[in-house]
């Protein structure tokens, strides 16, 4: 504190891995730290402490953490050096399954965190703080025995005890209503390091949505591992993610809803019925199927089979034409065969999708499938990886050609890489780019259209009959 009872300026640089959870959890830790007059910086050299908000779902994840954190020790000595201190604190998921590696490996780190634990985060930081008049340790910059291991799962849940957010997220923003998974695939972390499902209710959602519309976005996109499974407390008991998203879809300002990640086992008739009716409600859904083989499909322990999925797609494209879907794949599961594989393959040609995360399968520590035998030979899941991520390209491909000179509303998010450009989203949340006024961001205007690159579309402003304009004669806008 100063001498005027405010808190000391301070800045703290937050690195966050892995999902839109993730993103959100660190705005969050943001907030509870401003109190303590943390303002965040992108400077890692200027922080005064240092967090990585860490992600276990891929293989390596906790060996990239240990790298970050062996340069983040020489920082911390040479502030050392000059007198000045600096905290480190790992967070998330790396931190709740590996914690105890962790404080041994790298005991220069003050601090290690669940991700159910972040509203402590002030009072580790304040016991930091005290302890940091000690005679400080020559190898670490820090106090001996000062790291201080948080990776309980409280009784409570943190979202009861978090502040409200301090700013918005701009234009589009993220909002967390679901925590955990209680569906145990046999190569997800999630449980154990997350935790069991928990549901915000209603109107602690509906009063942040508020809060974040008020702020400026008008997009919103509702998280949770296992966001389709949301049961929150409602004035009249237990609400499905279907009634939220109606509720959701009554703010004022709020122009465009999204969700993720769904389960197939949780697509209900409610949730269907909301892609149906709500046209807040994008046309474009994340729905993770893992595999098209039945077989390895009851190995994951996913609770569905392959046509079922199918079955649940068709439901939703029935309700809603327009609609689009990604998916994620892991290849190489234990056990998997050159058939498995193949029905893979089939699947995916039977859905169609508009994109799709594909990954190699690799064991995480305490997952059954970790020590389930037949394990798959890397450079079997390699060349499997290769073919199954060039029919999806084909068909991400193939849909954004679809695309081209139809006219769709886009949400313009922020400027494009070229003078007089401006980049935004379509409602299938494919990047678009095109010329036009700064003017345009934050709003929603239709846009024509007229060229596909790589990763993103090139368009043309469009008035309401779809004639192009503010376009000069024979110009297409510069490539993203």
């Amino acid at each position: 504190m100063s001498q005027t009872g405010k808190p000391t300026k301070r800045r703290v640089h937050i690195r966050t891995y892995g999902c839109q959870m993730n993103v959100y959890d660190s705005d969050r830790m943001a907030d509870v730290l401003a109190p303590l007059g943390y303002a965040p910086t992108d400077d890692v050299a200027l922080a005064d402490m240092v967090i990585l908000n860490t992600c276990h779902i891929r293989e390596k994840a906790a060996e990239k953490v240990f790298s970050e954190l062996g340069r983040l020790r020489e920082l911390k000595q040479e502030k050392a050096g000059r007198g000045e201190m600096l905290t480190l604190a790992v967070a998330g998921c790396v931190a709740q399954a590996e914690g105890a590696e962790i404080t041994a490996r790298a005991p220069w780190v003050d601090i290690v965190l669940g991700p159910q634990s972040y509203h402590r985060l002030p009072e580790l930081v304040a016991r930091v703080a005290r302890a940091g008049a000690l005679p400080p340790n020559p190898q670490s910059g820090h106090p001996t025995g000062n790291r201080l291991l948080d990776t309980d799962f409280p009784v409570e849940s943190k979202f009861d005890h978090l502040p409200e957010a301090s700013q918005g997220q701009g234009i589009a923003a993220f909002l967390t209503i679901q925590e955990g998974c209680d569906k145990f695939c046999s190569f997800c972390v999630v449980p154990y390091t997350r935790g069991s499902e928990y549901s915000r209710p209603v109107a602690a959602v509906l009063a942040e949505a508020q809060r974040l519309v008020a702020h400026g976005a008008r997009e919103i996109s509702v998280l949770g591992q296992n966001v389709n499974a949301y049961h929150g407390e409602g004035d009249n008991g237990p609400v499905g993610l279907g009634a939220l998203l109606r509720e959701l879809a009554k703010i004022p300002g709020l122009d465009r809803l999204r969700y993720t990640t769904s389960h197939p086992r949780d697509v209900n008739d409610e949730l269907v019925a909301a892609h149906r009716d709500l046209p807040q409600l994008m046309p474009l859904l994340h729905l993770p199927v893992q595999s098209g083989s039945d077989r390895v499909l009851a190995a994951m322990n996913r609770g569905h089979s392959a046509d079922e999925f199918r079955r649940v797609v068709d439901r939703l494209r029935q309700a809603q034409p327009g609609l689009e879907l990604t998916s994620d794949f892991i290849v190489g599961h234990p056990g998997e065969t050159a058939a498995d594989h193949e029905a893979s393959l089939a699947l995916i040609r039977a859905v169609g999708f508009a994109g799709a995360y594909s990954f190699k399968y690799s064991a995480r520590p305490g997952t059954p499938a970790a020590g389930a035998p037949n394990q798959v030979a890397e450079a079997l899941m390699d060349a499997r990886l290769a073919e199954l991520q060039a029919l999806l390209r084909d068909q991400q491909q193939a849909f954004n050609r679809s695309r081209i000179g139809m006219t769709m509303d886009v949400l313009f998010t922020g400027s494009g890489r070229h003078p007089g450009q401006v980049a935004g989203r379509t409602p299938w949340l494919q990047p678009i780019h095109l010329l036009g006024p700064a003017g345009l961001i934050g709003t929603i205007a239709p846009v024509r259209v007229v060229g596909v690159q790589p990763n993103s579309l090139n368009g043309a402003l469009a008035a309401a009959d779809g004639q192009t304009r503010n376009m000069p004669a024979n110009q297409e806008p510069a490539p993203a």
